[in-house]
């Protein structure tokens, strides 16, 4: 994460609460942040210690196109960090306005706080819980909000298991609108999305459907049985350890989204 120096001047004087109505840190405050970030520093009650916002600045630029910057952002923004300094929303607004010439955003859900990069292509979809049930609703929702934001994070891992999370629970979703007595979910999304594929009449094995849209609908039962196996890679204890990669992560849940929004669009369509 790569940020300019304006940005890095702006955020340095918020930290230090010189700018909007931000939390004030004195300078053993700001010495204790940054040392849970990698630094080693030891403030001096001697004197001798630089203005507070030239030194977070220092810092800042240290942590300048690491990784750790995004988590220290995070960190130092999150609401639990604001609990009693009102304003954590204005402090955002006035963080973002430079941010954005950057690419990236930081966003918070009340409890916890991310940043995103604008520059990265997350496919924007209808949101599925209006399709689902209520309970369903909002396990879906969670688990796209959780993927982004362990993308965000750099957690690829996470946001790959959130994706399958995505996929499966959409599909038990349809099939217990299908069959309210089916049998309880075994585990496998493969044969899960079978049993949807005649649900929904989207079998790639229909002989009245063009040959091209026979190549869509396998596409789809490529996208399962690629979210059910790189899951499982990731969790074989027994297998070389494999560590997915931020496309790698991004690819899962998109594809995990395209998905999704086809087989409820489908399922709408034949108005069950």
């Amino acid at each position: 994460m790569k940020l300019s120096p304006r940005t890095l001047t702006a955020i340095a004087k918020t930290l230090c609460g010189d700018e909007v109505s931000s939390r004030y840190r004195s300078g053993p405050n700001l010495v204790e942040f940054f040392n849970n970030h990698g630094s080693n520093d030891e403030y001096s009650y001697r004197g001798g210690f630089p203005t507070r916002w030239v030194y977070a600045k220092e810092k800042l630029t240290q942590l300048n196109g690491k990784g750790e910057m995004s988590l220290m952002l995070a960190d130092a923004f999150s609401p639990a960090e604001f609990i009693e300094c009102e304003g954590l929303d204005k402090v955002l607004e006035h963080v973002n306005k430079y941010l954005v010439f950057d690419g990236y955003e930081i966003k918070t859900d009340g409890k916890k706080t991310w940043v995103i990069e604008h520059g990265e292509k997350s496919i924007v979809i209808e949101s599925p819980s209006k399709d689902l049930r209520e309970d369903d609703g909002q396990f879906v929702d969670e688990q796209i909000e959780k993927a982004e934001r362990k993308i965000a994070e750099g957690d690829y891992d996470g946001a790959i298991t959130n994706a399958r999370s995505l996929v499966e629970a959409v599909l038990v979703s349809i099939e217990r609108d299908f069959d309210p007595n089916a049998k309880a979910y075994d585990g496998s999304l493969p044969r899960l999305y079978k049993r949807i594929q005649k649900h929904l009449n989207i079998s790639p094995d229909r002989d009245d459907v063009s040959e091209s849209l026979k190549q869509v609908l396998s596409g789809l039962t490529s996208i399962v049985n690629g979210v059910s196996s790189i899951r499982n890679k990731m969790s074989d204890s027994h297998a070389q350890s494999y560590k997915p990669s931020k496309h790698h992560a991004r690819l899962t849940l998109n594809c995990a989204k395209v998905f999704v929004e086809f087989v409820l669009a489908t399922k709408q369509y034949q108005g069950k």
